[in-house]
C-alpha cells in the first residue's frame, strides 16, 4: 500500500519537514495528484499563455516539484523554462521530463537570480508549503513588464492574509491583475483554487 499524502501535506510544518515530505512524496506524487485531477498546472499555463505572447521568453518554474508545471507550461507553447525546489528528490523526477533548460536545488527564503520574463509558483503558496513572503521574493525578482503566475487552492484561501497580499501589491499600483479565476484544482477532492496573473508595473 503506497502512503497518501493529500491528507497531510496541508498540516503546518518547518521548511525542513516540508523538504522531508517532498522527497518522501517525490515517487508516489503524480499518481496521487493525477488520480484526484489535478487541474490548476493547466489552467496556469493556459492563463500565462493568453498574456505573455512571446513563448521563448524565459520562464522560471518556482517549487517545480516533480515537472508537472514545466510540462503544462511546454505544452501551452513555452519553450525556455528553468526549474527550482526544495527537494532534490522532486527535481529528479523533473529532470526525467527532459523540459526545464536547467533544474536546481534552492534553500528556503534564498533569493532569485537570473533574469525571466515570467516567473510560476503553482500549487506553491498556502498551508503546508511556501509562506506568504515567497510572494514578495517573486514579485521583487520580477523585471517590470514580468508576469508572475501562481494559485491558490481552498486552503490558502482559507488564510486572508494571502489574496490581501495580492491586493497590497496591486492597490499601491506595483502590480496589475490581469486574470483571478476559481476552478478546478483536486476534483476528486472536491478541492478548487483561484488562479491569478499580474503584471509587475
Amino acid at each position: 500500500m503506497t502512503d497518501k499524502f493529500l491528507d497531510k501535506v496541508y498540516d503546518a510544518r518547518t521548511a525542513d519537514e516540508t523538504r522531508e515530505l517532498y522527497d518522501a512524496w517525490s515517487a508516489s506524487y503524480e499518481a496521487e495528484v493525477a488520480e484526484n485531477g489535478y487541474a490548476t498546472p493547466g489552467r496556469c499555463a493556459e492563463a500565462l499563455a493568453k498574456h505573455l505572447k512571446d513563448k521563448d521568453a524565459p520562464i522560471l518554474d518556482f517549487g517545480c516539484g516533480t515537472g508537472l508545471s514545466g510540462l503544462a507550461l511546454k505544452l501551452a507553447g513555452f519553450t525556455t523554462i528553468d526549474g527550482v525546489d526544495l527537494s532534490a528528490d522532486m527535481l529528479a523526477q523533473a529532470k526525467d521530463k527532459s523540459v526545464y533548460r536547467s533544474l536546481t536545488q534552492i534553500e528556503p527564503g534564498a533569493a532569485i537570480t537570473g533574469e525571466c520574463k515570467a516567473i510560476a509558483a503553482i500549487g506553491v503558496i498556502g498551508a503546508g508549503a511556501a509562506p506568504i513572503s515567497t510572494f514578495d521574493l517573486i514579485m521583487k525578482a520580477l523585471p517590470k513588464g514580468g508576469y508572475f503566475v501562481l494559485s491558490f487552492n481552498d486552503h490558502a484561501l482559507a488564510d486572508p492574509v494571502n489574496e490581501g497580499r495580492v491586493a497590497e501589491w496591486c492597490d499601491c499600483g506595483a502590480a496589475r491583475l490581469l486574470v483571478k479565476d476559481y476552478g478546478p484544482h483536486l476534483p476528486g477532492l472536491d478541492m478548487k483554487s483561484n488562479v491569478y496573473v499580474l503584471e509587475k508595473l
